[in-house]
């Protein structure tokens, strides 16, 4: 990794150490070491990635870019902070920037992959409506699916409250008929099914399930692009992307 010349107090601050005030107090007050020697400027160049920092006896270690893959539960808000509510950033603790974000939504009461990084870059080109990147959701809803409803998923269509949506997918899986006070109360048709999307905008799974009289129950995002939800994790776990998992969404 090339090294990156920067404020000690950016440094720090970047690799979660406080805010930038806080950690040039602790500058200031001795806390901190460069290459072995006691530096109390908190304005001192460094070369990231090669300096050796040492805060309160920890080594400092310089990370330039992070990639996780989140199994996001239900009721944990897609964002970086909420003042209100835990967000999904919130959830990995491992964390060395302070600058990581989710690339997309998913709404609060959906769960499954959702990728938390701060590469920029990378994030735009899995959003960018024009790359047409694959996202897989699984969906229970009430009732089944017809023909023309499939159809009309892989035309592609203007919703009646005029969201226009892109040709998608639509399968089903399974539908079983529920007895009277069945699954909380439900009862009727009840269908699994997969919805793969090129795109991402508000709700839109729900509201084309809701337009195709199939209205959505419970909802997870299997995947997007290459990178599959691990099966190994559970709501509210999470892991770094390998190294090939980076370079498949990178070359995608």
């Amino acid at each position: 990794m090339m090294a990156k010349q920067m404020r000690l107090d950016r440094f720090l601050a970047e690799m979660g150490q406080g805010t930038r005030s806080g950690v040039r107090e602790q500058i200031r007050k001795g806390r901190v070491t460069v290459n072995g020697s006691l530096e109390k400027k908190p304005e001192r160049k460094i070369e990231a990635g090669k300096d050796r920092i040492v805060l309160d006896g920890r080594e400092i270690s310089y990370v330039c870019l992070e990639y996780y893959m989140l199994n996001k539960p239900a009721g944990v808000l897609s964002a970086t902070e909420d003042k209100k509510r835990e967000a999904v950033v919130d959830l990995i603790k491992e964390k060395s920037r302070k600058d990581l974000f989710p690339v997309g939504r998913l709404d609060l009461d959906t769960e499954g992959l959702l990728l938390i990084t701060n590469d920029g870059e990378l994030a735009h080109q899995l959003l960018a409506p024009k790359n047409h990147v694959d996202k897989v959701y699984y969906a229970r809803c009430k009732g089944r699916p017809d023909e023309e409803a499939i159809r009309q998923f892989e035309a592609g269509f203007v919703l009646p409250d005029g969201l226009s949506c892109l040709p998608a997918g639509l399968k089903v899986l399974d539908s079983k008929d529920l007895p009277e006070g069945d699954e909380a109360g439900l009862e009727g048709t009840v269908s699994e099914v997969l919805i793969t999307l090129r795109e991402g905008k508000y709700h839109q799974v729900k509201r084309m399930m809701e337009s195709a009289g199939c209205p959505v129950l419970y909802l997870k995002r299997l995947s997007m692009g290459p990178i599959r939800l691990d099966p190994a994790l559970k709501p509210g776990e999470y892991r770094p992307l390998t190294e090939e998992e980076v370079e498949l969404l990178k070359k995608r």
